[in-house]
């Protein structure tokens, strides 16, 4: 599909198409090359928040928008959607060229994001954009508004310590007590916890761990392997045993699990608000690396 901007008296041609994760080698390569002008140009990585991770995992589910100028045959503009949780509610973001901004190709992606929902009939979305990014204006104003923020948090991986009278081990069929303790972490249904526990334990990279003390699953966590970094993922502590340093030692065992694998880096995920889990994170040798802000379409 091509559509014709205007732009200060020369018509501007743009090529509109769209791409099924996993895509292919060169259009990987082309949209890594537009992401990190514009990140040099911006000063910040767009990759997370773009997902790039998802762009060539066939597991994903999720697709690119892509804008090309017709003429010059050069990507100018990307936009990223994918399903994280498997319950057909996506995420995405957008990045356009920093000498195409202004021109209208940021609606086009916009446009183009919310048709390929309606192709898969997403009952859900949250636009994304970095702290500090100009893009907060332009996806306010096609009608999306702040919903929460998150930061991303990252410790160096190294050997630790884990409090000696708890054990950590695969997770083998608590199901009962995980429920339980998602539920009063996350505000969990079974069934959320029952989709968590199906998406934790047959993916490929992630690892579900419960946290045992005197034969009482105690707290969870998953790791998530990401080429040099383990992601912490789904920590959570039973409420019978918080303050225990039952979360801690949860964090330590991946870090553990990171040096093991001679791996580098230990990241994760905090909405900002939960000053609490901040708290234990920072104790634990976490520092913030970058914050995302979240925007759901203003339907009113």
């Amino acid at each position: 599909m091509t559509k014709q901007l205007q732009q200060g008296g020369f018509n501007l041609n743009i090529f509109i198409m769209k791409a099924t994760y996993p895509i292919d080698g060169e259009t990987y390569q082309e949209v890594l090359q537009l992401l990190g002008k514009s990140g040099l140009e911006d000063k910040l990585d767009y990759k997370v928040v773009m997902n790039e991770n998802s762009w060539c995992n066939p597991e994903a589910y999720g697709f690119l928008v892509l804008a090309y100028d017709d003429d010059k045959d050069e990507l100018v503009g990307v936009a990223s959607a994918v399903d994280t949780m498997g319950f057909n509610t996506f995420e995405w973001s957008a990045v356009v060229a920093p000498m195409y901004r202004g021109m209208g190709i940021g609606k086009l992606l916009v446009e183009s994001i919310a048709a390929g929902f309606n192709e898969r009939n997403a009952v859900g979305e949250l636009a994304l954009t970095l702290n500090g990014d100009k893009g907060r204006e332009f996806i306010e104003a096609q009608g999306y508004e702040y919903s929460f923020s998150e930061a991303t948090l990252r410790a160096d991986a190294e050997y630790t310590d884990v409090i000696s009278d708890l054990t950590i081990r695969l997770y083998n069929g608590e199901r009962d007590a995980l429920v339980t303790v998602f539920e009063f972490a996350f505000e969990d249904t079974p069934e959320d916890t029952d989709h968590l526990i199906s998406t934790n334990t047959s993916t490929k990279g992630r690892v579900l761990w419960v946290a045992e003390k005197d034969g009482v699953v105690v707290g969870t966590v998953t790791s998530v392997e990401e080429n040099d970094v383990q992601w912490v993922t789904a920590l959570a502590v039973h409420p019978d045993f918080q303050r225990q340093g039952i979360g801690a030692a949860l964090l330590a065992w991946v870090k553990n699990i990171a040096a093991q694998k001679e791996q580098s880096t230990v990241l994760l995920d905090v909405e900002i608000e939960n000053e609490q889990a901040l708290s234990v994170y920072e104790r634990a040798g976490f520092s913030k690396i970058q914050q995302v802000d979240y925007f759901a379409k203003n339907n009113i």
